[in-house]
């Protein structure tokens, strides 16, 4: 299979306008003809939801939720990118460009991020008139702050409930496409298929379109039919493959990998996203981790012990972090990357406190912690404020007093949020964080219009691989979400409609639908009656065991041979022994979780296998085998400047490796470097 990225001709910075300027597009009376399926309503799928809707477009979305409004997208915190300069930093698209590709590693498309910066300056147009609340400056302006991987202030924030709010804006513009009628919305139903439909091309020959899909009424447990022109997902990351993640616990790969299974391209699965601040892990009942928002690195200071017996003494709770002296305490992130410090991107960090937990400098019970200090911000913000409200010579009791003020009106509720889940204060006694999983880079092949390899089936936001190649830079997947939903899709999806025009509606009741539904029935009713000993939620933490053992943070070859057999082993298991009771006719979550833990396994098997091709570091990918003097990653360009895209056709056959090259023009392919 030849992969077409479909990238149009012309200089990067004109790509993107020539090309909207000149596609074909669908008229507005023929746009009431056109029917479009939206699965998921994040930021990507709320949001292009609703500009299909006000486009004229008949539109059916999707979500297994009880509201729109409780998609994923609500729980990132610390803010959005956009390429304003609004702070006269020497910000610029080109620079947010060149900032994203070097904090992927060099593993994506030039001309998807570039795009992806230009429509960053229109989405806080677009927040700002939706009254999404963004933090402003003392004169009105909206502020910024700082994020990992770069070295200017180009994060606009909402305090750390940036996600609730940006989604809240895309809710109420899909809303009022609802009250208008021209969305018809679908709660609590879940995609378990996509139907394809074969029919004639242009040139007489057969082609499988993206026509529908089955979903299942998760109240009912009924199986529903939905046909349309065509079908868009936006469905989130597979994060959850891990178990302990930052991910709600419903979040799942299911309506993703069910394209897959009927022939989508499963593109870059192992650059998995571990996030250095998260709170650290303490003890095996837990099911979920949180996340402490990156905008925390922006005022607090990384460290652990220098002294390896002062750590020991923190994790037998026979001293604490402010009986650790100054000079005896290892800013680690300031004292190698001294050009970013504390802001250096989330793959570097996280794999620095591991190396500094694998020398034993770990502060948690479990050796998995380090410290996330504020007290130097306390102090920096806290003489600001007395200066500037005419306070002379202040006691450092009362400049700390002022800056805690300050630091909880920019982080408050995050810092609330650590007390209620820890028991510790931190303005006074510093976090505790260590690395999670938390998002995916990779995702579902698409071409520059967001079409995947199925005429017919777009997919948005952090579902696609586009955009972030192996590592994602903060504050970026809302951008990346909202740039797909309001500013690429309601665009690139008329190059495929626009020959839709003369489609009738599609029918149902035809045998491709038929069979469909067929094929979900028949996996329930397996599942059902397998009457084994063992719970799925089981299975689901033993999986994640796996693969965060052997294919997590680092990674080598021999771990991922031995991943896959456990997998493997693993997988004949639960189809012998789990259990999930009820029945298909009612409210089940149990069956729900059966088929989306299914589903996790097989994905896991292809994460397994694209880190066993990938002899090579990047980003989130770091095989151990592959590292400089230093402990950095390496790269190999010369072999692996390609996106890896896997077919797969099932257990009982090896997935097929596609690759599309990746084309450098614009930027030079270099050793990351942030010291």
């Amino acid at each position: 299979m030849k992969l077409d990225g479909k990238v149009p001709p012309g200089s990067l910075g004109e790509k993107w306008t020539k090309y909207r300027s000149t596609m074909p597009l669908v008229a507005p009376n023929n746009k009431r003809r056109i029917d479009i399926i939206m699965v998921g309503t994040g930021l990507a799928g709320a949001s292009a939801a609703a500009t299909l809707g006000e486009l004229g477009y008949n539109v059916k979305c999707f979500t297994f939720h009880d509201s729109p409004r409780r998609a994923h997208s609500i729980a990132a915190q610390g803010g959005i990118n956009a390429a304003k300069n609004y702070q006269n930093d020497g910000d610029s698209v080109y620079r947010l460009f060149y900032d994203t590709i070097k904090g992927g590693d060099y593993r994506s498309r030039e001309s998807n991020v570039h795009r992806l910066a230009e429509a960053s300056r229109n989405i806080i147009d677009q927040a700002v008139a939706q009254g999404v609340p963004l933090a402003r400056e003392y004169g009105g302006l909206l502020a910024n702050r700082s994020f990992g991987g770069v070295q200017v202030s180009r994060t606009f924030y909402a305090r750390g409930q940036t996600g609730q709010q940006l989604l809240l804006g895309a809710y109420q513009a899909l809303s009022r496409q609802i009250s208008l009628g021209n969305v018809e919305m679908y709660n609590r139903h879940e995609m378990l298929d996509l139907v394809l439909v074969e029919e004639k091309d242009s040139n007489g020959k057969p082609v499988k379109k993206a026509r529908g899909i089955i979903a299942r009424n998760l109240l009912t447990g009924e199986l529903e039919r939905h046909a349309a022109h065509c079908v868009v997902l936006g469905t989130g990351g597979y994060a959850n493959l891990f178990y302990l993640s930052t991910n709600a616990m419903n979040c799942n790969v299911s309506a993703a990998w069910r394209t897959v299974r009927r022939g989508a391209l499963m593109a870059n699965p192992c650059f998995t996203q571990i996030h250095p601040t998260c709170i650290p892990v303490s003890g095996d009942y837990q099911s979920k981790l949180t996340l402490m928002s990156e905008s925390l690195r922006n005022d607090g200071r990384v460290w652990v012990p220098k002294k390896e017996e002062d750590a020991k003494a923190i994790r037998e709770g026979k001293k604490t972090a402010l009986d650790i002296p100054e000079e005896d305490r290892d800013y680690y992130l300031e004292r190698r990357y001294p050009a970013f410090g504390n802001l250096v991107p989330r793959d570097v960090a996280s794999r620095a406190a591991k190396t500094a937990c694998d020398q034993g400098l770990g502060v948690a019970p479990t050796g998995l912690a380090v410290y996330l200090d504020f007290e130097a911000a306390f102090e920096r913000y806290g003489k600001s404020k007395a200066h500037a409200t005419g306070l002379h010579n202040p006691s450092m009791e009362t400049i700390i007093d002022l800056g805690r003020k300050v630091v909880e009106e920019k982080y408050g509720n995050l810092f609330e949020m650590y007390e209620k889940i820890t028991g510790e204060n931190p303005y006074i006694m510093p976090m505790k964080i260590y690395p999670a999983v938390h998002y995916t880079m990779g995702g579902i092949w698409v071409d520059y219009n967001l079409e995947t390899n199925i005429p017919g089936l777009f997919v948005t936001g952090e579902a696609n691989f586009s955009d972030h190649g192996a590592n994602r830079l903060g504050a970026s997947a809302l951008m990346q979400g909202l740039a797909d939903g309001y500013f690429v899709l309601p665009y690139t999806i008329g190059d495929f409609l626009s020959r839709e025009i003369r489609t009738p509606k599609i029918d149902p009741k035809q045998p491709a639908f038929e069979q469909a539904e067929n094929d979900v029935r028949d996996r329930i009713n397996k599942l059902l009656n397998i009457k084994g000993d063992h719970s799925v939620e089981s299975f689901h933490r033993r999986l994640g065991k796996i693969m965060w053992e052997y294919c997590g943070m680092s990674r080598n070859e021999q771990g991922l041979l031995t991943a896959r057999q456990l997998l493997r082993e693993l997988k004949d298991e639960f189809y012998r022994n789990v259990f999930v009771p009820g029945t298909n006719e009612e409210y089940n979550p149990e069956l729900e979780k059966a088929l989306r833990v299914a589903d996790f396994m097989e994905l896991g098997e292809v994460m397994i296998l694209d880190a066993l091709n990938r002899e090579e570091s990047c980003g989130g990918h770091f095989r151990e085998e592959y590292q400089t003097e230093d402990g950095e990653a390496l790269r190999r360009d010369d072999e692996f400047a390609y996106v890896a895209a896997w077919e797969y056709n099932g257990w009982d056959e090896e997935p097929k490796l596609h690759k599309e090259h990746l084309v450098f023009e614009n930027v030079e392919l270099k050793t990351r470097s942030y010291k």
